[in-house]
Parts: structure tokens; C-alpha cells; sequence
């Protein structure tokens, strides 16, 4: 298959390496949620063996998919050998097992529905034809290791290493994933538009002034273009708001959801600014490469990515400065967070069409479709001798050597790896201990900020649908704002998308399936197959952080209990089965919590 210019002769074994990713993260998933069992049952812990699973060809013949699997210690977690997987039918050599078939001939005789099941083959076949496209690409690019800078590797990053449609990016043509796609490096521009102040809505960090903060992103220059733009059709340009929108979104979405508010100008299109960006590993947030420390740009992108439209909710937009604010207000006075020194890159403005404004009909098809959020630079708080990294950088593999390698020869696996989990578990665990939220905190919304090497401090992101608390229980409730609820309908479409909630299990997994499960997880386990790092051993050095941290802060014992790290269990959200079921008929799952097993070692207080 064929799919990319830079794909050539030698290189026609990216599809076989790209398929294995697929089908082996599809089939760890769909054994890690038990939708479908092994003909041997599940697997116990520790099983480190060949496991079966069996289904039917399209003619009524029984077919098997073999494969070697290991069930780790790092929440039960099962990683496959994927070169291994193989396919039977009926009494057939075995042979190289592909997406589609495993798709139609196992899950097709769980979930029957045929329409459930072309969607997700439909995310799993873009994903493939996606990262062949990429790998492609990236064999062309010189491996520059550790010289690579901040957005540089925000770029390079491979998607979710759990759920098997990490590239799934619906709506994109190939032609449009290589200019938009965070791989492939373009020079980007977002289209600006001028929307009236009377159908839209403006959310400002406290403090914060909206013509001063345009002038900043934009440039005095380029305000006073656009402000003549529309001073020449006839238009007050104190009327309105400028707002940046993803090209891709201009042309596939605004100029038909909003087609009658461009021709009554209540839209305007500006043009382009001067300045460049590149897409971020999120696609939808932009990052300048004209003047790093400006601001980055997340804006709607109407594609499903990771299952999931990437639109900007109205409430969400609205809440973003509301909940930096607000994270920013907690920790000022904070002597721990302080000395943490701690980062939040705050979202500072924000924008969003009023879409009660539009008739009934046009509503749902308008919806999250047209907004922003102004996030600050990392660049604005790096220190004479620091540098930065995204936290899922760490597992990345340059070529045939970890990104880390350097560092864990320069300073030791123990001794380096001590210190990584130091700098990001505390400040983590400090949110939800002192000051009861629980922050989304996987590794895509983590930046690490290291001196030469060694871990420092963290800087984080992406706040305005990233927290969970009860209000009730806030150990300061009255700074927490009046946050815009999030609508019914809105709920509908993902009943696990809130912030508040009286459950504190559910505070507390927030943070425990995002950080502890996807991406503590995912450096245990590479710290485990790159290095042979004990998995026990890394979770009991999880288990002394939180544990010194516990002893020199008796003051929030209460909230040790309250917010158990070392519960049993926790919940985490069943990705596969939320492709092959609704929304509302999948609960989380609970899962085996490593950290239970040090529960009262060392005096801990739980």
C-alpha cells in the first residue's frame, strides 16, 4: 500500500512494523478490559506465556490469534510480543495476522453491531495509513538526539501507547495530515478572524486586558492591518474580537456552519499575521516559531482523534482563565508549591462564538466549532541553565537509542530515575493533599524542566476541563470561582467529562488513571524492557515519594485517607470498549494498583 511520497522500495517495511503497533495495541486493550478472554481464561498475574483468542471467518470457520504475553506488575498491565501474533483458520498455516480481520472475526461475535464496528475499523485503518505516513517521513530527518529542542520533540512524539486509534485524525486526507500533522514540521498560520463582540464571548485571566493582549500575540503592526481591513468595509472595528482558527477548520467547517454570519459580517475573515507556528503532539494547540515565548493557540479542530472530536466547548473556553486564576491564586502563598517552584502555564484568554445566537437547527452542527484558548509559552519560565522537555519525551526512542540514554549514563538508572519521580510526583500529590484537586495529569499535559539532564521542576498545562474536585471538601472553598457548568448536551456526548463531583474516589482516580496508570506506567514499564529496571522497585520508589511527602505534612492527614494513593484498586476508563458500546452503557473499570502493596511499609500513614 502505497500510502505517502516519501514511502520507496526499501522502505515497504514501515506497513508491516505499523500494523504490528495497531493490532497489538488493539488486542493488549481488548484483553486488558475483557472483551474478549483467552481460550486458557484470563491471564493471572505475572502469566508470561502463548495466549489464544478465537473467532470466526466470514464463511462460519473457526480462526485463532495466537501471540506470547506477559501480564506485568504496573496495574496488571499486558504487553505483547507483536511480532508474534499470528492468524489460523481451521486447520491453515499460520500466517501474519492483520487489523481488519482480527476486527471482523473476534470482535465482530462480541459487539454484532455493524455500524459500532465499521467506525472503529475505520479509526484503526486511518491510524495505520496515518503513522506510515509519518514513519515515512521521519526515516528522511537526520537523528539529532538531545539537541532537539522543546517544540522540536512536541513534534516527534507517537501517540497514546495504550489505545490502538492514537493516530487516528478523522477527516484529515493524507494530503492534509503531512501539512498539519505535528510530524511532518510545517510552517503554519492560523486564518484570523474579526467576530462581533455581540455574538461571541471573551474570558481574561484577571488582570489581563484584551487590546494590550492582542497587541502582544499579533503585533501592533498587524492589529492596526486588521483594524484597516475592516475600517475599509465599513466596519467598527471596536465592534470586535479577533480570534485565530485552525486552517483546516476555516476551510472544512466556518465557511458552511457559519456561511450567513460571513456573508452579514459578523464574521470577517482578516488573513494571515506575520508570524509562524508548528502543531503541537495534540495537533489542535500551535506553538510560535517567530517568537517562542508567545502564546500558544489551541483551537477547535473538528476531527476525531484518540475517539474523540477535538472541539472547544463554550464552558470549557470560558472556565480556562477562571481555573488558572484560580490554580494560580492557591499556590502564591503556598510555601510548597513556592519552593516546588512550581510552573503553570496559565490559559489566559480565551474566546468562543455565542452559539444560543444561531437558530435551532444550525445549533449542534456550530457547536465547539469556533473558539480559542491563549495558553502562556514554557519558554517565558525557563532559568539560566534550564531546559525543557514533554514528560512523554522519556520513553521516547531516538533511532535505536532512548531519548534518556545520556542522562541515565551520566547520572546512574537509580539515581536518575529517583529524581524524575521526585519532581513529578509531589507537586502532583501536593494539589490533591493540600488543596483537594486532582489534576488530568498524563503525560501529554506535563512538561519537564531539567538542568542538563536532571530533573527540576515541572511546569504544567491544560486546565480548563483538566480538574476534578469536590467542592465541599476544598480546604479553602470560597476561592473557588463560579465555573461555567458544562450543558446537558455536552454530557450526553461523554458523561465522564466534569470537573466537580461529591465522589472523592472519582477526585482522587482522576488523577491516579492519568498519572500514576498511563504515564508513570508507561515510563515503569520502559524503564523495565529498555533498562531492566525492577517494576517492584520502581513502584516502591513511587511509594517513597508519596511517603516522604506524607511524613514532613502531617497537616493533611485527613486528606491522605480521604484521597487514598494505596488503595487496591482505582478506576480507569475502558478506551477500547468505548468504541465497540455507547458512552453510557461503559462504566470505568477497576484495576489492580501496584502501590497497595506498600501501603504500611515505611510508617506510612495510610
Amino acid at each position: 500500500m502505497n500510502t505517502t511520497q516519501w514511502v520507496s522500495a526499501s522502505q515497504v517495511d514501515l506497513d508491516k512494523k505499523v500494523e504490528e503497533r495497531v493490532l497489538g495495541q488493539l488486542i493488549e486493550a481488548v484483553l486488558y478490559e475483557q472483551i474478549a478472554i483467552p481460550l486458557s481464561g484470563v491471564p493471572a498475574s505475572g502469566f508470561d506465556g502463548e495466549l489464544v483468542l478465537q473467532g470466526k471467518a466470514a464463511d462460519g470457520e473457526t480462526v485463532a490469534y495466537r501471540f506470547q504475553a506477559k501480564r506485568k506488575i504496573t496495574f496488571d498491565r499486558i504487553r505483547l510480543a507483536r511480532d508474534t501474533i499470528k492468524r489460523q483458520k481451521g486447520k491453515e498455516e499460520w500466517t501474519t495476522a492483520q487489523v481488519s480481520q482480527f476486527v471482523l472475526e473476534v470482535l465482530g461475535q462480541i459487539q454484532p453491531d455493524k455500524e459500532r464496528l465499521g467506525m472503529l475499523l475505520q479509526e484503526l485503518q486511518s491510524t495505520f495509513v496515518n503513522d506510515v505516513q509519518a514513519q515515512a517521513y521521519r526515516t528522511s530527518l537526520p537523528q539529532t538526539g538531545q539537541q532537539r529542542s522543546y517544540d522540536e520533540l512536541e513534534s516527534l512524539l507517537d501517540g497514546h501507547p495504550y489505545h490502538p486509534c492514537y493516530k487516528s485524525r478523522i477527516g484529515f486526507s493524507l494530503e492534509e495530515n503531512a501539512r498539519y500533522g505535528p510530524e511532518f514540521n510545517q510552517d503554519l498560520q492560523p486564518v484570523w478572524l474579526a467576530v462581533a463582540k455581540a455574538h461571541s464571548q471573551l474570558s481574561l485571566l484577571e488582570g489581563e486586558d484584551y487590546r494590550n493582549m492582542i497587541q502582544d500575540e499579533l503585533g501592533r503592526d498587524v492589529v492596526s492591518w486588521f483594524e484597516a481591513n475592516l475600517t475599509e468595509k465599513g466596519l467598527n472595528a471596536a465592534d470586535y474580537l479577533f480570534m485565530p482558527v485552525h486552517p483546516w477548520q476555516w476551510e472544512h467547517m466556518i465557511t458552511s456552519a457559519f456561511q450567513k454570519q460571513l456573508a452579514d459580517s459578523t464574521i470577517v475573515k482578516l488573513g494571515c499575521g506575520d508570524d509562524v507556528y508548528r502543531a503541537q503532539q495534540s495537533i489542535r494547540s500551535w506553538a510560535n516559531q517567530s517568537n517562542p515565548e508567545r502564546a500558544y493557540l489551541k483551537m477547535a479542530l473538528n476531527i476525531t482523534n484518540t475517539s474523540t472530536r477535538r472541539m472547544l466547548a463554550k464552558h470549557t473556553i470560558l472556565n480556562a482563565p477562571l481555573v488558572s486564576r484560580w490554580l494560580l491564586s492557591l499556590t502564591e502563598k503556598d510555601e510548597t508549591a513556592q519552593k516546588l517552584d512550581l510552573v503553570f502555564l496559565a490559559e489566559y484568554a480565551g474566546i468562543t462564538y455565542e452559539y444560543d445566537k444561531l437558530p435551532g437547527d444550525l445549533q449542534p452542527q456550530a457547536y465547539g466549532n469556533l473558539g480559542v484558548v491563549w495558553r502562556r509559552s514554557v519558554h517565558r519560565f525557563l532559568k539560566n541553565g534550564e531546559a525543557a522537555i514533554p514528560l512523554s519525551s522519556v520513553t521516547y526512542v531516538d533511532g535505536q537509542q532512548p531519548f534518556i540514554e545520556p542522562w541515565v549514563e551520566q547520572y546512574g538508572l537509580q539515581a536518575w530515575t529517583r529524581q524524575l519521580l521526585h519532581v513529578t510526583i509531589t507537586p502532583l500529590i501536593h494539589m490533591l493533599y493540600a488543596h483537594g484537586l486532582a489534576m488530568e495529569s498524563h503525560a501529554q499535559n506535563i512538561v519537564l524542566i531539567h538542568q542538563d539532564g536532571l530533573p527540576a521542576r515541572l511546569a504544567l498545562k491544560d486546565f480548563h476541563d483538566g480538574l476534578r474536585f469536590s467542592k465541599a471538601q476544598l480546604p479553602q472553598p470560597e476561592l473557588c470561582p463560579d465555573l461555567n457548568l458544562e450543558p446537558a448536551a455536552h454530557r450526553a456526548i461523554n458523561r465522564h467529562s466534569y470537573m466537580q463531583t461529591d465522589d472523592l474516589e472519582a477526585v482522587k482516580d482522576f488523577l491516579h488513571s492519568a498519572f500514576f496508570f498511563v504515564c508513570l506506567g508507561d515510563i515503569g514499564i520502559f524503564l523495565n524492557e529498555r533498562y531492566e529496571l525492577e517494576e517492584s522497585e520502581f513502584w516502591q520508589m513511587v511509594a517513597d515519594v508519596i511517603q516522604q511527602y506524607q511524613q514532613e505534612h502531617p497537616e493533611h492527614e485527613a486528606n491522605f485517607k480521604k484521597y487514598d494513593l494505596f488503595s487496591d484498586t482505582i478506576r480507569i476508563e475502558q478506551l477500547a470498549r468505548r468504541r465497540l458500546w455507547k458512552d453510557m452503557e461503559v462504566d470505568p473499570k477497576h484495576v489492580q494498583n501496584p502501590l497497595a502493596h506498600y501501603r504500611f511499609s515505611q510508617g506510612g500513614h495510610i
